[in-house]
């Protein structure tokens, strides 16, 4: 009896290590996480303490996988993010589902929680820029630069850079026709034109230009870089026209270069080609880049949605972790650039959406050098035709927004172990 009793014993103790929770769970599909954007706060805050951590791409709309700790299931409460707890043999399951041959699924190590930087003027709203306000709502820490510290080689202590909706050309975002006699402009304008005679700068576009083409180099020499909005196409102008003036006298005082357009370099950009620059400076527009003006008509706001590309996750992992979601048709919003013209769009780059009822390019990415960069298109993915001094977009009210999800994607990108592309 004694003896049948301790088998007895032995076998319950040996299922109870063989059952023990091994491994925390964010799962990201549709139905089960209630907070998909502090879902990735999480798992960054997780790499922040040295905790191994795996996405799991395409599986349950790009779950994480963290170690099973104390710490790490309070944290998940606090901040209000789904979580299931896996013993060793469950997750064992579903990293041998992910590994099959016959899915379309791959298991992404993270390695190191990224040092971001965010390129913002000082004195900004904080709800002026949608991905310094989902850092702070998923509460991953950034720095806040701007010219000065760019242009003095500070982007080498980060491994990401988003840029803020800045106007590269030094035409001060186009805002001339409708309000150059706005006290916020007039201020806006006399603030930069300070601080390019600061730096030593004749001009707000040399200054600006310089500053580009730092942020060129950084991306060059292995950082990501991401930009929304403006920041996309006007990055792309100023380092088209470096040595040429674009810029008309109400913007830097003198006369632009004649015939300018066909001075521009287009081998000098990241993701553009053969664009035709706006030469009116009362036209809310740099370039024909951006499609907003064209897509009036074409894409009304009900049908205004736009589709990820499906990669291959185990054959296009830099694309798959970028796509990551819970749905492929994500809604969509307006900016000053809200899209890009698919025809100007270099054939090296990938496109990662698009909005099929026009054939728009939405979501692009490219390597340049060592490094990579994705531009997205648009301004706040949860408000439709932001408006200046419209009120900030409360995140607590969109916590699981698809398009804020592919900002968060490119922030905890740069965390995956390298791993050369299959080719």
């Amino acid at each position: 009896m004694a003896s049948r009793y301790r088998i007895l014993v032995i076998l319950v103790l040996f299922m109870a290590l063989t059952a023990r929770a091994g491994f925390v769970l964010l799962p990201m599909d549709e139905t089960t996480q209630q907070n998909h954007l502090k879902a990735y706060g999480i798992t960054y805050w997780c790499l922040e303490r040295q905790y191994k951590a795996s996405w799991l791409l395409n599986y349950r709309g790009g779950s994480f996988l963290l170690p099973d700790a104390a710490e790490i299931r309070k944290e998940c409460q606090i901040r209000g993010v789904s979580f299931e707890v896996l013993s060793d043999a469950e997750a064992n399951a579903i990293l041998e589902e992910i590994a099959s041959p016959s899915q379309n699924m791959e298991t992404v190590i993270l390695e190191k929680a990224p040092k971001i930087a965010v390129y913002t003027p000082p004195g900004k709203q904080p709800w002026d820029d949608a991905v310094t306000m989902v850092l702070t709502y998923a509460e991953i820490p950034f720095t806040a630069i701007y010219d000065e510290e760019v242009l003095s080689d500070a982007l080498i202590q980060y491994e990401w850079l988003h840029l803020h909706h800045e106007d590269f050309t030094g035409q001060y975002g186009r805002f001339y026709g409708s309000y150059k006699n706005t006290p916020w402009y007039i201020e806006q304008k006399k603030d930069a034109e300070a601080l390019a005679t600061k730096l030593g700068y004749a001009k707000v576009s040399e200054e600006k230009l310089a500053v580009a083409k730092k942020i060129r180099d950084f991306v060059i020499g292995g950082g990501f870089m991401f930009a929304m909005c403006s920041a996309t196409d006007s990055f792309d102008i100023a380092l088209s026209a470096e040595g040429v003036d674009i810029c008309e006298a109400m913007f830097d005082g003198d006369a632009s270069s004649p015939n300018y357009q066909t001075q521009i370099d287009y081998t000098r950009t990241f993701a553009f080609k053969n664009f035709t620059l706006e030469r009116n400076p009362n036209v809310y527009e740099f370039s024909d880049i951006d499609t907003t003006n064209k897509r009036v008509a074409a894409v009304p706001m009900e049908k205004d949605y736009f589709t990820l590309m499906d990669f291959s996750a185990k054959w296009d992992p830099i694309p798959s972790m970028l796509c990551q979601n819970h749905t492929q048709l994500v809604k969509g919003f307006m900016g000053q650039t809200t899209a890009f013209e698919r025809d100007l769009v270099k054939t090296n780059v990938l496109v990662m959406g698009e909005c099929k009822l026009n054939g728009e390019a939405r979501y692009i990415h490219g390597e340049m050098g060592k490094g990579m960069w994705t531009y997205y298109g648009g301004h706040d993915p949860e408000d439709y035709r932001h408006q200046v001094g419209d009120p900030p977009t409360v995140l607590d009210l969109h916590p699981t927004s698809p398009g804020y999800r592919l900002i968060l994607n490119n922030v905890l990108f740069p965390a995956a172990r390298k791993k050369k592309q299959k080719t």
